[in-house]
């Protein structure tokens, strides 16, 4: 156990409003890659939860592979609008990705993280950080100056190794892979709430 933090979250979404986020998710995703102004949304017609200031990441994938991947650290709005916003922008505004073409969108498998609220990790060595991360557990955030990155704990099924997951998000962050070994950095951990579109297509709204 890291100090400070629960290993999950207390408020978890009902399988409903998971439901509702996802279909949310798409039209917001297929309204955009199609060029067409998203309608507003019905206010009164979601579940309170989900007006409620959240952070979350949306990644896409496409055959098995990442498609795009846009979210936020901190919750700044409420969690509805978050997912939308991020769905949108994994679609078309992913640096390492040409824009999502509506020819691909019924090949597009989506994906929702809701974070928690990250929380430092103390360590005194490099061999204590990486003894005190949760594989597939911990998302990380690094931090060194004005530079930071993260990694959701999804990537451990990439990258299981934690000193090869540390090399990993220090070059993402654009530093030298190693630079976790040689510089105390700022490290902060969080957990997700992850659930997905279970069949590609599967949400379709009729645009």
């Amino acid at each position: 156990m890291h100090g400070g933090e629960s290993d999950c979250m207390t408020d978890q979404l009902t399988d409903g409003e998971k439901q509702i986020l996802l279909r949310l998710a798409r039209e917001a995703m297929e309204y955009a890659v199609r060029g067409k102004k998203l309608p507003p949304l019905d206010q009164a017609s979601l579940p309170p939860h989900l007006h409620e200031h959240g952070a979350s990441f949306v990644t896409l994938t496409m055959d098995g592979e990442l498609r795009g991947c846009i979210g936020a650290l901190e919750a700044h709005q409420p969690l509805v609008e978050d997912v939308r916003e991020h769905a949108i922008a994994a679609a078309l505004e992913d640096p390492r990705f040409h824009p999502v073409q509506e020819n691909e969108l019924n090949r597009i498998r989506l994906e929702i993280s809701r974070l928690t609220v990250p929380v430092p990790l103390k360590y005194a060595s490099s061999e204590e950080l990486r003894a005190k991360l949760r594989p597939h557990v911990d998302g990380v955030i690094i931090k060194d100056d004005y530079r930071r990155a993260t990694f959701l704990p999804q990537v451990w099924k990439q990258i299981p190794n934690a000193a090869d997951f540390l090399d990993h998000l220090c070059a993402k962050m654009g530093a030298k892979p190693n630079l976790w070994q040689s510089k105390k950095l700022q490290v902060f951990v969080y957990q997700v709430e992850e659930f997905h579109e279970e069949d590609r297509g599967f949400f379709n709204p009729r645009l």
